[in-house]
């Protein structure tokens, strides 16, 4: 009996710690800055006109972008990436949106290659604010004109900014509580941090220690303009159920497109047809917005 109470004591430290490891260092499991800080190509070097540039957040961070225009624009796409890598890394995406006609804007987080900082969850939201204060105020660019495109945890970013009305709007800058984007896309994204953990530890009480919220689920709820929701079935990073989960939330108008392969492998730009469906998206609903 004896051994066994002891035993017991050890598993119950053991759960107790690593418990505690999760809840102290949970910023290193939602974001990897690390990951490929180098830039490792350039638009240019794939054919596409750029601005290198730095952004300004409310904070006093400088962020570094690529602003890739486009002649005439259909519009123009905020583009907020995913947890790893850099705007580098999603040069092919910046390929497709400029062959359906669309000017983008991609940088990096505070914390991720050449942006200054730490990444925090506050602060992705004060970096997706400066580039939307970037576009309106300093490019003159309509809101309506403007498409919110987020992967994986850039879509809880997206369906941040596009959230109108939110639980803490006043605490928000005037801008999100204004005008709003023509639409927002979400590529292989989560219901939320609490929820994509739990999934992971299902033994830990991780909706309880969870410090890092990202609830995309309940952004989506508040969110007005066309949403379109993209996932992979055979994505084993992020549960198709949550997608589905995503889509379910939105409110009309919204669709749902089903992709293939991997977390990483799954994206809209990787199938012309998936192309197609994302530009008729698009076409349809920027053309509206602005009525």
């Amino acid at each position: 009996m004896r051994m066994m109470w002891h035993a017991l004591g050890i598993l119950a430290a053991a759960y107790g710690g690593f418990a505690l490891l999760l809840y102290v260092f949970q910023s290193r499991l939602v974001f990897y800055p690390e990951t490929g800080r180098e830039i490792i190509i350039t638009p240019r070097q794939v054919g596409l006109p750029y601005e290198d540039m730095y952004l300004q957040t409310s904070d006093g961070i400088g962020l570094h972008g690529w602003y890739i225009p486009v002649t005439q624009p259909r519009g123009t796409v905020l583009f907020l990436h995913g947890n790893a890598g850099n705007i580098s890394h999603r040069i092919d995406s910046l390929q497709m949106f400029y062959r359906l006609g669309y000017s983008t804007l991609i940088f990096d987080y505070r914390g991720y290659g050449n942006s200054g900082g730490m990444p925090t969850e506050q602060g992705t939201y004060r970096d997706a604010e400066a580039a939307w204060r970037y576009l309106t105020e300093q490019r003159h660019i309509s809101p309506c004109r403007i498409v919110l495109f987020g992967e994986s945890l850039g879509g809880a970013v997206a369906a941040w900014l596009a959230a109108m009305p939110a639980p803490d709007a006043s605490q928000r800058r005037a801008m999100t509580a204004g005008p709003q984007p023509a639409a927002l896309m979400i590529a292989s994204g989560f219901t939320s941090v609490p929820d994509f953990g739990q999934q992971l530890y299902p033994f830990l009480p991780v909706k309880w220690l969870a410090r890092i919220r990202y609830d995309t689920r309940e952004n989506l709820r508040a969110v007005t303009v066309p949403v379109l929701i993209a996932h992979s079935p055979e994505d084993g990073i992020i549960p198709f159920g949550q997608g589905r989960a995503l889509f379910d939330a939105a409110n009309p108008p919204k669709q749902f497109l089903e992709l293939a392969d991997g977390h990483n492998e799954g994206f809209i730009f990787m199938r012309e047809a998936w192309v197609k469906v994302l530009g008729d998206f698009l076409g349809k609903h920027m053309d509206a917005s602005c009525r």
